[in-house]
């Protein structure tokens, strides 16, 4: 896998997520797309043919062709699936969440120690242009406010919003914050499902930051933003429009410099024109709508070829799907209390 020669990938599972999946390796230059795989041969069938590809029906087919693999099944089929490659040694980027439950997701984390192969999980917002912008401020955050709303897709089915959408928020606001986790509460119910459809959480961590998390698959308007404030400095970014906008505050902003006690008759009648944006310092960051998917794959691949860590790995995965399972008990915990 060294040298100029090709990755050679398959995807695993081409519905909705996984035949984007399939597109972007077919147009990466250093990549070769082997072929696609699906339970529903129609719709594999359809996919290879657009991209002139072969289509396989099962994925043990798959095994003795690539050297790495894209897996996009549901998720009750994540550790069948991925575990087959992680045991022959094929690194794996697999969907989110790592598995249906902590025991299969501790299983994979396992299985790609134990056979030092890649796992590298779908957590697809690390890799938004504008939030890796964000990253290179060196903030603290005190508090950070998430929302990711959206319509019902009827896809994803055999999971709840919490490891549909919150759990995207919940790796974010743990790569943020970076510290252990102190206390979880959380609230949520079913609206159009057997599942949770709607969910808050409440996060705190050891070093006193606290994050508040709100997450919706029955909203008619989308929104998918984050707001992060620490000492001096407040960021709103818009994952959707990829752009962020950075407050922070001017050197010359202090309690001296508009306090009314300290000035004089002249300076009082002066602050009536007075401009309160004059004293933040204000940068709006725009990205050229790069696509997060391809750069995400784009780095798995980086990493299969140069065998080094992916940017998210499979113990980043298990920690943000511990987390998740806490916000699950405790909205459970409260559906009991309330009889539900």
């Amino acid at each position: 896998m060294m040298g100029d020669k090709r990755i050679k990938v398959a995807v695993i599972g081409v519905g909705h997520l996984g035949k984007e999946h399939a597109r972007v390796y077919s147009q990466l230059p250093d990549v070769e797309l082997v072929g696609v795989v699906d339970t529903d041969r129609e719709r594999g069938e359809q996919v290879a043919n657009r991209l002139n590809v072969r289509f396989f029906p099962d994925a043990e087919e798959m095994v003795d062709k690539v050297s790495a693999v894209s897996i996009a099944v549901p998720t009750i089929s994540h550790y069948s699936v991925a575990s087959l490659f992680l045991k022959r040694k094929i690194p794996v980027m697999l969907e989110k969440p790592l598995g249906l439950s902590l025991e299969e997701a501790e299983g994979l984390v396992e299985l790609s120690s134990t056979n030092k192969v890649i796992l590298q999980v779908g957590h697809v917002e690390r890799f938004n242009p504008a939030l890796q912008a964000v990253e290179s401020y060196p903030v603290r955050p005190r508090f950070i406010e998430c929302h990711r709303l959206s319509a019902f897709n009827f896809r994803t089915r055999d999971i709840g919003v919490v490891l549909d959408l919150m759990i995207h928020d919940i790796d974010i606001i743990l790569h943020l914050a970076r510290s252990p986790v102190k206390k979880v509460e959380a609230v949520g119910t079913c609206i159009i499902s057997n599942k949770e459809d709607i969910a808050n959480a409440r996060i705190s961590f050891e070093n006193g930051c606290v994050a508040n998390l709100t997450a919706s698959r029955v909203s008619f308007r989308p929104m998918r933003k984050i707001r992060i404030f620490s000492e001096n400095t407040y960021i709103s970014l818009d994952y959707e429009k990829q752009e962020a906008i950075i407050y922070k505050k001017s050197p010359k902003l202090t309690l001296d410099y508009v306090n009314p006690e300290k000035l004089g008759i002249k300076n009082l009648a002066d602050l009536k024109s007075f401009d309160f944006g004059d004293l933040l310092e204000i940068k709006h960051i725009t990205m050229n709508h790069q696509e997060p998917l391809k750069k995400e794959l784009e780095s798995f691949v980086e990493c299969v070829r140069e065998n080094k860590r992916p940017a998210v790995s499979g113990e980043e995965g298990l920690r943000a799907l511990r987390v998740a399972t806490e916000v699950l008990k405790d909205i459970e915990a409260n559906l009991k209390l309330m009889g539900v």
